[in-house]
């Protein structure tokens, strides 16, 4: 095991910045995760810690030794790729004890390692096999059977289940995090895919343009995100945006007011643009309040698409002023829509006039000339002595 260090990392390649100043301290046997959208920089981070790529600028440090300069065979690394690789005129014991035998290893330590390795991702009984009578997540195991023998200090991992169909995905994914569990390695995992990066990893780092957005367990990027670029990327269905103004009593949108009072809530002030953030489920029918928070005034809207998803139901809703002004835009690129998470009982139907309303302890407010977060949730204290509502922003 060890730990991984990057300091102002940055690669360049002529006029293109593909990771821009990055800084991550990652812990002995943590499982961090590297996200973002593709072009984003978090598969050339992952080739600078393994020394496929050197860093413009900026120093990689493994263990306790700076490893910047190093060949990658010097480094105590393994990589499992997106592209498995197996070599397909060797059998599955070739295939993983490759690169022992390239190191001159006694024969007794190859099969020792090689039957540690197997008996951990479960592929006793295929050494003799060929790579095209294995299935997709066989081949898979394959490869990372070859990175375990290695005994590296970190596994480096570059979108490893992206040829995977969706269900063998899923299995791959226990797999991975049993195996993480059983080594007690440092795992640095590239994805793509948010729901593997929220249910494997430890830390995820969000990159963005080859920036680091935030850098946290996956419930506070999803609960408390940074900014709007994280917020709008970590969870799917992806977190409503709605662009308003703030007035003396709250939030003002096109279409409905948000009331809190801007004075307690921090870098916040009257006529500042600030948009909100609320996740589908967030969204509830004001029928049905019971189990929320805080919610807020009722908002009116019309259903305009139903999507039956199994468990939930996820409803696209336009709101009333555009309904009203006969609105002949795409309802799918519309600012004035939400999306609705309802679960599968829920009595629902096309075209239907509805009064939704959001939790407002789930109520996020950004900048909307920068994205910097200015808080998550807004939480009721109580009313004044005439009645007037009085709410406070809990960052």
């Amino acid at each position: 095991m060890a730990r991984v260090r990057l300091e102002h990392v940055t690669k360049r390649y002529e006029d293109i910045t593909a990771v821009d100043d990055v800084s991550l301290d990652i812990e002995d046997g943590e499982f961090l995760c590297l996200v973002g959208p593709s072009g984003c920089g978090k598969s050339t981070t992952m080739e600078t810690v393994a020394g496929l790529t050197k860093p413009s600028d900026g120093t990689i440090y493994i263990g306790e030794h700076e490893v910047t300069n190093l060949a990658p065979k010097d480094r105590g690394v393994a990589m499992v790729f997106q592209n498995i690789a197996l070599f397909p005129h060797m059998n599955v014991f070739e295939n993983i004890s490759f690169g022992l035998r390239l190191r001159t290893y006694d024969d007794e330590e190859i099969e020792r390692r090689v039957t540690q390795a197997t008996d951990i991702v479960q592929l006793e009984g295929m050494l003799e096999r060929m790579p095209d009578e294995l299935s997709g997540g066989q081949r898979q195991r394959v490869a990372i059977a070859r990175a375990i023998v290695r005994n590296p200090g970190v596994f480096l991992m570059d979108e490893p289940l992206a040829n995977l169909d969706a269900k063998l995905r899923v299995h791959m994914r226990t797999e991975l995090q049993r195996l993480h569990r059983e080594l007690q390695t440092t795992v640095i995992y590239v994805t793509h895919d948010q729901a593997e990066a929220m249910t494997m990893a430890d830390r995820i780092a969000v990159l963005d343009a080859g920036k680091l957005q935030q850098v946290d367990p996956p419930l506070i990027c999803y609960n408390k995100p940074d900014n709007l670029f994280v917020a709008g990327f970590i969870g799917s269905p992806s977190m409503n945006f709605v662009e308003g103004e703030v007035v003396e009593n709250g939030l003002k949108t096109p279409n409905f007011l948000v009331e809190f009072d801007p004075t307690r809530v921090p870098d916040v002030s009257v006529g500042q643009a600030v948009t909100l953030g609320i996740r589908p489920e967030d969204v509830h029918l004001a029928e049905f309040t019971e189990s929320v928070t805080q919610p807020t005034d009722s908002i009116p809207a019309r259903t305009d698409v139903i999507e039956p998803m199994g468990d939930e139901v996820f409803v696209y809703l336009l709101l009333s002023e555009a309904v009203e002004g006969g609105m002949e835009r795409d309802p799918a690129s519309s600012p004035d829509q939400l999306l609705m998470s309802v679960t599968s009982d829920t009595e629902i139907t096309d075209d239907q006039p509805i009064d939704v309303v959001f939790d407002g302890t789930k109520v996020h407010l950004f900048d909307t000339e920068t994205g910097t977060a200015l808080t998550h949730g807004i939480t009721e204290l109580g009313g004044t002595d005439d009645g007037a509502t009085m709410t406070e922003a809990d960052g």
